[in-house]
């Protein structure tokens, strides 16, 4: 059993999504969405999961929607439950414990992110945070995506008795490099064949930096961004940028681009959307925040983070980049995403870190009695 947030668009809610097509060890899967009316709620159970959404609002911490999935464990009698993000994490912890079935149920909580700046956040935010620190100790295992992630978290109180890390995985068949319809697309969207273009997969949230990279693409010539994600669309109209909001198959516009970029300023764990762009053969830009240098430091550009003028170079040197050189670089992008980030990779580790769990399980600590 699976519980997220929600199973609106976002990097964690994609990962969920591909573990559940992946499935390696064909285990039945129930994802729990605190949320309800969600955009990937039909997908989760075309890839064969039970869905169900507990229809919650505002507060995901309800005694409403605690009882409710307290209910739903006592019905679906789960081997392993694996929380997803702060949420997911503390009322899976809370529902297991009332729901009487601990002993028998493995406890995942699941880190997606890493050195979050909580004071740009709301205070319901902080006190979730502060009290998956407290209960930390509680779960069998912490996964964190990004190496990043775990350390932010440790410095944060976190002590997991085990603290793993899996980084995520990109379906490298859904993103692949596809110029067949670069040309199409760019007509659509009103920008030149010409020219080089970057995308930035993200929603409007502070760590995200719009506005950063807004003020970095007017310093520089020529070069055209297309922004992907929800809200993007009502950010203030600029030269050269196409914002097209909320997108159902991001896979589909990422050729339009011959670059990535994510501009982040904290919190990043390990960058679905970095990846994904990379998979597609697109050139690499990101901040050091997160695991981001791990993704791209081999094949494109990484800067420090609130370092406007870095930002700027950076988006110079990869505007006057030939066709060559583009080519080279996002080929080889591709190349280290599918050997060492694909889906995958990540699915068998998180089948491995469950089966061990309950493997434990099973088998008692020598000198102890059966239970």
């Amino acid at each position: 059993m699976h519980v997220i947030t929600s199973l609106n668009r976002g990097g964690a809610e994609t990962m969920l999504l591909g573990l559940l097509r992946e499935n390696p060890a064909k285990n039945d899967q129930v994802v729990v969405s605190l949320l309800g009316d969600c955009d990937l709620t039909a997908e989760a159970r075309a890839a064969g999961a039970t869905v169900y959404e507990l229809g919650l609002t505002r507060n995901p911490l309800t005694a409403f929607g605690l009882l409710r999935l307290v209910q739903l464990i006592r019905r679906e009698r789960p081997d392993v439950i694996q929380g997803w993000m702060y949420h997911g994490d503390l009322a899976a912890l809370l529902a297991l414990y009332l729901s009487g079935r601990r002993r028998r149920t493995a406890l995942f909580w699941g880190i997606r992110c890493s050195d979050m700046d909580l004071d740009r956040y709301s205070r319901t935010l902080r006190i979730v945070v502060r009290l998956c620190a407290w209960f930390s100790r509680l779960p069998d295992t912490v996964i964190a995506n990004a190496e990043a992630g775990r350390a932010a978290h440790k410095a944060l109180g976190y002590q997991p008795s085990r603290f793993e890390v899996v980084h995520n995985g990109i379906d490298v068949t859904r993103f692949a490099p596809d110029i067949s319809d670069r040309k199409a697309l760019r007509g659509e969207f009103g920008i030149p064949d010409n020219v080089r273009v970057l995308a930035h997969v993200a929603r409007v949230d502070p760590m995200k930096n719009h506005s950063g990279l807004l003020a970095a693409l007017a310093q520089v010539s020529d070069l055209w961004l297309v922004l992907i994600g929800k809200d993007t669309d009502t950010l203030p109209r600029q030269d050269r940028v196409v914002a097209l909001g909320k997108c159902s198959d991001v896979a589909r516009v990422l050729p339009v681009a011959d670059g990535i970029v994510s501009p982040s300023l904290f919190g990043e764990g390990f960058s679905n959307a970095l990846a994904e762009g990379m998979a597609c053969g697109l050139v690499p830009i990101a901040t050091d925040v997160g695991d981001s240098r791990l993704l791209a430091a081999e094949t494109g550009y990484v800067v420090p983070p609130n370092d406007q003028a870095a930002l700027v170079q950076s988006l110079t040197e990869f505007a006057a980049l030939s066709d060559d050189d583009v080519a080279a670089a996002g080929g080889a992008s591709r190349d280290r995403i599918v050997a060492h980030f694909g889906i995958t990779v990540a699915a068998l580790k998180f089948q491995e870190l469950h089966h061990a769990e309950l493997e434990r399980r099973r088998v008692p600590p020598h000198g102890s009695a059966s239970k």
